[in-house]
């Protein structure tokens, strides 16, 4: 029997196994060194738009004359053809890992010159090359767009979404396939979504606990090697068993996160705060303006003025406090928050000031 078939027929046997509580499989929080997808991008032109299209730039023209002469026909350079039923785009895709020769995948089409709309357009033959040159994909299709765009006599316009954007579902056919190294070697690696050294020590135990000791290990905090058969058959059966294994993630550092733009706040679970008096109050300060006219005696010789005249009104608010006590945790802190009633800005000013005493445990991210 081959190395690893025992094994194999064994972990595919195997029951499945209890999930533990805060737990995901492999294949949810990691993927594959090597299995990735890959970006195409290429440059074309489509026609048959309803008089939408380009508005005679320099290199549409270009383009559309480089087409021409593709198909046997020249166009004397006195002669301006009229390009408003064609539109130069850019079109790109994704290339999924593993996709083969004949295999179809789905392509963005984008305007890139002065076009309107896209809409009713058809896209010619493209080619979609990889960061290396070579061409991956053919595409070629009529396009699909979600957005109209309309425009009056008088110069009044409307736009619902983007119309000078659409797709081809399965627009583009597969014509090389991308060398991947997942059949070589004798060990393949996980790479996790989100590096933490607890997480990457978990899924090692988990998988020596199944596969048998030193099968495999964390190599820091992202990445896990596991050796593997070199059989591409064996390996693929082998991979789904290791995927759909189930490892306790580690819980995230703790954070707080304030976008100060928005005025959004996150809490971390884990943020706790050490022991720490709040007061929350302000001054509200109203300044009106209300000019009054002054009108001399009827005898008087005087002259008809505005004079001017300020109020301003300050308002105390009632300021609050309120303590926390060692290992206040978050349902602590949103609640005694919420007992004062402060506003996001306010909010974002305690936390800052809570940092700036040495009273949060976690870390304050403020983007």
């Amino acid at each position: 029997m081959k190395p690893f078939t025992a094994l194999l027929m064994s972990l595919l046997l195997l029951p499945a196994l209890m999930t533990p509580a805060q737990a995901a499989r492999i294949k949810d929080i990691s993927s594959v060194a090597g299995v990735r997808a890959n970006q195409l991008v290429g440059y074309g032109l489509v026609v048959g738009l309803p008089g939408t299209g380009e508005r005679n730039n320099a290199f549409a023209q270009q383009t559309f004359r480089t087409m021409l002469n593709n198909f046997g026909i020249t166009v004397p350079e006195n002669v301006r053809p009229k390009m408003n039923d064609v539109a130069p785009v850019a079109v790109h895709a994704e290339l999924p890992p593993f996709a083969k020769p004949g295999q179809t995948i789905d392509i963005t089409v984008s305007a890139i010159g002065e076009a309107k709309s896209l809409r009713g357009g058809t896209l010619l033959q493209t080619f979609l090359k990889g960061v290396d040159g070579r061409v991956y994909a053919l595409a070629q299709g009529s396009l699909v767009v979600g957005g109209l765009g309309a425009e009056g006599a008088d110069g009044s316009s409307i736009m619902i979404n983007t119309p000078t954007v659409g797709r081809i579902p399965g627009g583009a056919m597969v014509e090389r396939e991308v060398a991947n190294s997942f059949s070589r070697g004798d060990t393949i690696t996980f790479n996790l979504n989100r590096p933490d050294f607890t997480t990457a020590k978990r899924m090692a135990e988990v998988i020596n606990d199944l596969v048998g000791p030193n099968s495999a290990q964390a190599l820091d905090a992202t990445s896990v090697q596991v050796y593997a058969p070199r059989d591409p058959g064996q390996r693929v059966s082998y991979l789904s068993s290791l995927e759909n294994l189930t490892v306790d993630v580690a819980d995230e550092a703790a954070k707080i996160i304030v976008n100060s733009r928005t005025g959004t706040v996150v809490i971390g679970q884990q943020v706790q705060l050490k022991p720490a008096a709040i007061t929350h109050g302000g001054l509200i300060i109203t300044i009106s303006e209300n000019p009054q006219v002054s009108q001399p005696n009827a005898l008087a010789g005087g002259e008809t003025v505005v004079v001017p005249n300020t109020t301003i009104n300050v308002e105390q608010q009632d300021g609050r406090m309120f303590k926390l006590d060692t290992g206040t945790t978050l349902d602590d802190l949103v609640r005694a928050v919420n007992q004062v009633g402060v506003a996001p800005g306010d909010l974002v000013a305690i936390l800052e000031a809570l940092r700036q005493a040495g009273a949060i445990q976690g870390e304050l991210v403020i983007i």
